[in-house]
């Protein structure tokens, strides 16, 4: 089979997935399949079961937003994860992961990816780890086949992009030894394998064995993420030598996938100081030549759990006006629990807000001209104008009715005052 990085390369023709998924892109198919050839794109796909919509991530495209789903042990209602996905597509997400650990998870992964309207990603790690604990095990008993398999399981089931934490390796573990951080390991698949090392005394099997993880991704055209098990969780661990060590690996790694013809996206923090993003962004792009960047977050403080989908939209917009190319949504439930459906709602729409922001930062091709046609409708004082084209409709339309003025002309903060409504009166 060919792949779509090795399909851009051999002709440069673009392929079917190529040119849909720049629909609503300002890049022509001919631009995007050589971004992807270069290694600077990538289109999800998975010839196990294409996705309904295609999707395209890295440079030169719209800053694009996931949000992740998935049951937990104490919920494990695959109808409650179905409504959420629901409520994520319909609030402009663009990929959705699946990273439940809790229920019949295998089931659960096969129902949102059939249901899916757009792209799924997963962590197989965590379902490798479930099941060790459903024989009675623990998370650490896991077998380096017990790795390999999952990743084949999801893949096979056509997830179309899948979070390995390569990086975590023994001389990367010693790195984090050596240091002093708050928080340690926050990454929960970075954590199973870090354990699992400290057990067995061995390497990481996602890295040893990395070239199986290549055949399994170039077998059915899925992309890895590969995962950054050592993002601070804390703004005081932010930047530390396992964090950029770890990243250099993830480096290495990227080249050898994309040697072989298999996309590649790089996950990065986590919790970042305001004044460090733009410097953490460049970074990866510099060691990962050019890869797609994709960031949780990141927050750019420790002390708003409640409201993290705000700090988390802070650092998301710099972060994408730096050049990150993929933000995945916090919620206001980050830290305190599992998000309810109107919390996946908020995470969404405070991702999308960060990610358009960032498109404007970065001067993407078009991203203005929204702005500038919202600018026109707010001045002419078209209400039913602004309501259609603004990014939620919804909250806005129910926050326009709740403070309804007695004149339907203007809002009821200024009201007879409205200076655009004073200029008219005034022939300007």
């Amino acid at each position: 089979m060919t792949t779509q990085i090795e399909q851009a390369r051999t002709g440069g023709r673009p392929t079917t997935e190529m040119v849909q998924a720049v629909e609503h892109e300002p890049l022509d198919p001919a631009a995007l399949c050589r971004l992807v050839a270069e290694g600077r794109a990538v289109v999800l796909t998975n010839t196990a079961r294409r996705p309904a919509g295609a999707c395209a991530i890295g440079t030169g495209l719209r800053t694009k937003v996931n949000a992740n789903i998935g049951t937990s042990h104490d919920y494990a209602d695959p109808a409650r994860e179905l409504r959420k996905l629901a409520i994520a597509e319909n609030a402009g997400a663009d990929t959705v992961m699946d990273l439940s650990t809790g229920g019949d998870i295998a089931a659960i992964r096969r129902t949102i990816i059939e249901h899916a309207r757009i792209p799924v990603g997963t962590v197989p790690i965590y379902s490798a780890g479930a099941d060790a604990v459903a024989r009675g095990q623990t998370v650490t008993d896991m077998t380096a086949d017990d790795m390999l398999r999952a990743v084949r399981s999801h893949v096979a089931d056509g997830v179309t992009f899948v979070t390995v934490h390569c990086g975590v390796t023994r001389s990367v573990i010693r790195t984090l030894d050596s240091g002093k951080r708050i928080c340690g390991i926050v990454s929960r698949g970075g954590t199973f394998l870090a354990q699992w090392i400290r057990r067995t005394g061995q390497e990481n099997p996602l890295f040893e064995r990395f070239d199986e993880l290549i055949g399994i991704a170039r077998e059915f055209d899925a992309t890895l993420s590969l995962g950054d098990g050592l993002r601070p969780g804390c703004l005081a661990d932010s930047m530390d030598a396992a964090q950029v060590h770890e990243l250099m690996v993830l480096g290495e790694l990227r080249d050898r996938a994309f040697a072989a013809g298999v996309q590649v996206i790089i996950e990065g923090p986590g919790h970042v100081p305001i004044g460090q993003i733009e410097a953490q962004v460049k970074l990866e792009k510099e060691l990962c030549h050019g890869a797609p960047f994709y960031v949780l977050g990141p927050l750019v403080t420790d002390v708003a759990p409640g409201y993290d989908h705000i700090t988390s939209a802070i650092g998301g917009a710099i972060a994408a006006a730096a050049g990150a190319d993929f933000l995945c949504y916090v919620t206001p439930a980050e830290h305190l629990s599992l998000p309810d459906d109107e919390q996946v709602r908020q995470g969404v729409v405070a991702a999308r807000i960060a990610a358009h922001a960032g498109d404007l930062g970065k001067g993407l091709p078009g991203a203005a001209d929204w702005d500038a046609e919202m600018s026109r409708l707010r001045r002419k004082r078209d209400w039913k104008g602004q309501l259609l084209r603004c990014l939620d409709p919804t909250v806005a339309r129910a926050v326009r009715e709740h403070g309804r003025p007695a004149d339907e002309e203007v809002c009821s903060m200024c009201g007879k005052y409205c200076v655009f409504k004073l200029a008219d009166e005034g022939g300007k």
